[in-house]
């Protein structure tokens, strides 16, 4: 048997090992069982803290390993019948795939009890029904009881025993039946919120193949600098560099990044990335539990139990809730005994209701279930959001600032001019300047380290009393003398005058920098960096949202306006040559106006990241620092996902909301359609329990991610006589049209346009598409050649083509093709591939047949939901056809296999 995952921490007091053991608990159902597990565990001897998460029905428990074993505290929680045990490390435990046979008794005893309204003594039969399926409700309930709490399930039995006492058998059952039944059902629609959670936390393979032996181990037991085999398909087990081979790598499950990226020799690749082509050798630079992934994994996993402010207020108005509604009931029982002219049935039933609604599920699960599926769907796209509380952040944004160096640039200085004044010996300065900026972790100073080493000068010069000077460049002493490096802050303070800095300053884009020595001016230099190329649509993305955007440089203002410039003049507020408390000042007072999140690199910007509400760091996928110290982190530098987490946040939001209300106002319109006689105790189940279900079912939406645009690509190829190939490609509604007729060895390409949504060719052949979200494609090819080809084009762009072209064709063609395509997340295509279901996520896989070099089933559970296509050549197509890209699309992750 799998050992359950654990973590071993040693303890200073007394020596002892502190382990930490995560269980799966498929018991939990409701939020007012967490107290119960706390009363369940915390007594225990060992037992150092536990942690209740019911959206993915894990406990986590840090306990002494010498004073309680793992399996005693699995005991304990099975013995109040919360069906418990150790987490299996890269296994999910899913619920029953059909109700219990408690349920299923229960209900066919029910189901014969119904008729009693026609045969009044079937009515004992209900009290079949009721004993058949009580244990799992009355276990659990009697736990809760002993630990002083009234759960949902101490609720129920408080409800069955009453309906009994009133004779009311039938109802009694009822309710046990239907509690049951929803028990089961809410924990399948749970099943799909933990298995993207659970998508998210596998994402790195749990064995790894040594390239020396062949032998396939742990990863948990590779050390670092092993040498790993990599095939074509496989998973990267751990962080490393490519020592030999080459291929394309998926990088989507890590950076969200759709696009494989090209490795080669030196390269360095991530766990649980997919290696697609190739044969990688890969020298590990970390163990399985430091790599980017595995952090990654810790940080969602803390993230869920990071409960958001709304989250902390329901679960302090449940506090209150419960017993106010309990008092209630209870009042309403004891009416009729202080006024005689009320009937007792009539009012121990409507306490009886009352005492159904008093548990608060649908309330307190409204929110966690929501972040739950909302976090994974970010971590997905390259998004790790660390707690509900910034995930409720970012939906109520309304200032993002930007750090410039780095975030909106790439980064990547090169030099652009240097000049020192004629006294100087121009190679022992840059000597010099090499080895004072090889010290600074700026990125301006790889610029200058790479220049220097251009010029053949390396940075070996001793430097000692290396200083930071705060907001105006670096210094240190070399060979007896202080070397100055620095902005024109640094200039001004030291009062340095020259015609060289007076004729650079004025350099369109570039950072001037000055070079003293001793206090005396000597030179300068400029560099430049360049925008990021997804900049300016990331910075109109997110002005389309509402949101107030914010420049904040050390940087001269000339630098800043250019970047400017790139990412659209107005379209975001410029502030330049500023000190850090400079910015934390910027930042306090966008804070002011509302929700304010940074976005820096995640090292340089520390402050300021911290200051805002939202601190972002991009680019993290190897930087551990960036990791840790960030609220949120973008796996890859794609600036366009912050407005992706964005509108993450404010979907998120909104569901929650939706959530509360109607759990809220469900419970207010039973309360009061109790008192005024209209309710049912089995209504009042199915209204409980079935608002809990609606709220979860309604929380899943967030899994499937923003509906946007589609594009759609499919490809027709008839041989007869040579080959007719139709490619098209549909781009959000355009339509790219290539049209190619080889006979004989005669190749001859017709057409190549973009046009509208209405096309209507005449290539004696007739092509009509209908575009909607569901599209019905027919094409009826009728080929009878006597040497002529008429097209004529028609666009919504109002541009008319009229072409004739005569060939010597003798082949007469018949194709009638209709294809209905379902335009939604699942394409199917009977003509070239077969759609299957990934044993995973559950959703429809595409994989095109002919082809035996992939595995038959794609990782669609760990792209986001609409990346689920993997593009492979039919055999039928082709050679030249097949090696046509089809278009990139939300839709299809198209990467075509070498060599098919």
């Amino acid at each position: 048997m799998a050992e359950g995952r654990e973590e071993i921490h040693t303890s200073e007091e007394n020596n002892r090992e502190v382990r930490k053991t995560s269980i799966d608990v498929l018991g939990i159902c409701c939020p007012s069982e967490v107290p119960v597990i706390y009363r369940l565990l915390e007594p225990l001897p060992g037992v150092r803290h536990v942690s209740v998460n019911v959206t993915s029905k894990t406990v986590t428990v840090m306990h002494d390993s010498l004073s309680i074993q793992p399996t005693e505290i699995v005991n304990v929680l099975n013995q109040a019948r919360l069906d418990a045990s150790l987490r299996v490390v890269g296994q999910l435990k899913t619920g029953k795939k059909w109700p219990s046979p408690y349920t299923l008794a229960s209900g066919f005893c029910l189901a014969i009890a119904l008729f009693s309204y026609c045969y009044h003594p079937l009515r004992w039969v209900a009290l079949g029904a009721i004993v058949v399926g009580l244990p799992p409700i009355f276990f659990r309930a009697l736990a809760a009881i002993r630990a002083l709490y009234l759960d949902i399930n101490a609720l129920m039995l408080i409800a069955v025993a009453g309906t009994v006492a009133l004779g009311d058998y039938v109802e009694g059952a009822a309710i046990v039946f239907l509690f049951t039944l929803a028990e089961w059902l809410e924990s399948r629609s749970a099943d799909k919120a933990r298995m993207a959670i659970s998508a998210v936390m596998n994402m790195a393979p749990q064995t790894a193949v040594i390239e020396e032996s062949g032998e396939k181990v742990p990863v948990q037991d590779v050390e670092i600098d092993t040498i790993l085999a990599v095939r074509a398909g496989d998973a990267i087990p751990i962080d490393g560099v490519v020592v030999s081979g080459r291929s394309s790598v998926d990088e989507s499950s890590l950076t969200g990044e759709s696009v494989p990226v090209e490795k080669d020799v030196g390269a360095s690749v991530w766990a649980g990335t997919i290696n697609l082509t190739g044969y990688l050798s890969v020298k590990t630079v970390a163990k399985a539990e430091d790599s980017a992934v595995a952090k990654m994994v810790k940080l969602v996993e803390e993230a869920q139990n990071q409960s958001s402010r709304t989250e902390q207020f329901l679960q302090r108005f449940a506090k209150y809730y419960t017993p106010v509604v309990v008092a209630g009931a209870v009042a309403v029982a004891i009416a009729p005994l202080i006024k005689r002219s009320l009937s007792v049935h009539a009012y121990v039933y409507k306490a009886l209701v009352l005492l159904v609604s008093a548990c608060p599920c649908a309330l307190v699960i409204s929110t966690p279930v929501a972040t739950a599926c909302a976090l994974a769907t970010a971590a997905r796209l390259g998004l790790l959001i660390k707690g509900g509380q910034f995930l409720e952040a970012l939906g109520k944004l309304k200032s993002v600032a930007f750090d410039k160096t780095g975030t909106l640039t790439e980064g990547q200085f090169r030099m652009v001019d240097i000049k020192f004044v004629d006294s100087i010996d121009t190679e022992k300065m840059l000597y010099w300047m090499s080895s004072l900026e090889n010290k600074s972790s700026h990125p301006m100073a790889a610029a200058v380290v790479s220049y220097c080493r251009t010029k053949a000068v390396e940075p070996w010069a001793e430097v000692t009393d290396f200083e930071i000077l705060e907001g105006e460049g670096i210094c240190g002493v070399i060979q007896g003398q202080r070397l100055n490096i620095g902005n024109d802050r640094l200039k001004t303070r030291l009062g340095w005058t020259n015609d060289v800095t007076e004729t650079w300053g004025d350099f369109t884009g570039a950072s001037v920098s000055y070079v003293g020595i001793d206090g005396h001016f000597v030179g300068a230099f400029s560099v430049a960096d360049h925008c990021r190329p997804q900049a300016q649509k990331a910075i109109n993305e997110l002005k389309k949202l509402g949101v107030r955007l914010v420049m904040l440089t050390g940087d001269t203002a000339a630098s800043a306006a250019e970047i400017e410039k790139e990412v659209g003049e107005g379209q975001i507020e410029v502030h330049a040559q500023l000190l850090p408390a400079d910015k934390l000042r910027h930042i306090g007072e966008l804070k002011q106006e509302g929700m304010t999140a940074m976005v820096g690199d995640g090292i340089n910007d520390a402050p300021a990241l911290a200051a805002a509400d939202v601190g972002i760091a991009m680019g993290v996928a190897g930087s551990a620092v960036a990791m840790e110290s960030a609220d949120i982190a973008l796996m890859s530098n794609d600036l366009r996902k912050i407005a992706g987490a964005v509108k993450i946040g404010r979907r998120s939001l909104r569901i929650i909301y939706i959530n509360i209300a109607f759990a809220l106002l469900t419970k207010i319109a039973i309360v009061i359609l109790t008192f005024l006689g209209y309710v049912y105790l089995w209504m009042a189940v199915i209204a409980d329990v079935g608002t809990c279900l609606l709220v979860t079912f309604h929380s899943l939406i967030l899994l499937q991610g923003e509906k946007h645009g589609h594009s759609h690509s499919h490809s027709h190829s008839h041989n007869a006589n040579g080959c007719c190939d139709h490619p098209h490609l549909h781009e959000n509604g355009d339509h790219l049209h290539t049209h190619s007729h080889d006979n004989g060895g005669c190749g001859h390409d017709d057409e190549s346009h973009k046009a509208g949504h209405d096309h209507h060719h005449h290539h004696e052949h007739d092509h009509k598409h209908v575009h909607g979200h569901a599209q019905d494609h027919k094409h009826d090819h009728g080929h009878d050649h006597d040497s002529k080809h008429d097209h004529n084009h028609k666009h919504d762009h109002g541009h008319d083509h009229d072409s004739k072209h005569d060939h010597n064709h003798k082949h007469d063609h018949n194709h009638d093709h209709k294809h209905d395509h379902d335009h939604k997340d699942e394409h199917q295509h009977q003509d070239e591939h077969d759609v299957v279901k990934c044993s995973v996520c559950i959703r429809h896989a595409v994989i095109y047949s002919g082809c035996g070099c992939l595995k038959p089933r794609s990782r669609c559970c760990e792209k986001p939901p609409q990346e689920i296509s993997i593009f492979i050549p039919s055999p039928n197509q082709n050679r030249s056809s097949a090696g046509n890209k089809p278009s990139n699309s939300s839709h299809t992750a198209s990467s075509p296999r070498a060599g098919c």
